[in-house]
């Protein structure tokens, strides 16, 4: 039986049936269609595959009790908001790895706060990059009090990653020797 003209009402009777035959046929019409709008927002094929059959499931379980009036705008918002959601995740994870490599980066040229108290160091870091060469400042700040990813700067600056990396490395150099000329010990 070739189910390609089966209309939407008959797939979400099928779903109300609690027939699997509707995520196969929910597949053949809008699987091609779903996969684009997940792979558009992840940029990940694999990842684009596990959240349209995600959106299979989500569907599966949401009819019943609803009976949505476009099976496609349907199961395209429900694919668009996983995807979505798997994105922000991936988002925040790469950005707590970026920041705990943000951290140990710092830690090789700042002290404890403890030592001689958070106000005096932040004190002395400020009258450092007060000095420092206006890039090296900006790079600086760009990515230990904003978080940006080398990347990103290397991008605004007209620099390459390996340019802003060098930089960076260099100015905490700087900044440790700094701080140890002023009693701080690393």
């Amino acid at each position: 039986m070739d189910h390609s003209y089966t209309g939407d009402t008959t797939i979400i009777d099928l779903y109300h049936q609690r027939n699997e035959l509707a995520i196969r046929l929910t597949h053949e019409r809008y699987g091609g269609l779903c996969h684009r709008v997940a792979l558009n927002i992840l940029e990940n094929q694999a990842d684009a595959e596990e959240c349209v059959n995600d959106a299979y499931l989500k569907v599966w379980n949401s009819i019943p009790p609803e009976r949505p009036a476009s099976l496609q705008a349907f199961i395209t918002k429900i694919t668009r908001n996983l995807a979505l959601d798997r994105f922000r995740t991936k988002r925040r994870q790469k950005r707590s790895e970026d920041f705990t490599v943000m951290l140990s980066e710092l830690g090789d040229c700042i002290p404890a706060p403890e030592e001689r108290g958070a106000d005096e160091l932040l004190g002395h870091i400020k009258a450092f990059l007060t000095e420092a060469d206006e890039t090296d400042r900006k790079l600086f700040v760009g990515r230990y009090f904003h978080a940006y990813g080398v990347g990103r700067m290397a991008e605004a600056y007209g620099l390459t990653p390996n340019a802003v990396s060098v930089r960076l490395y260099k100015t905490r150099e700087k900044l440790r020797d700094y701080l140890r000329e002023r009693g701080y010990t690393v």
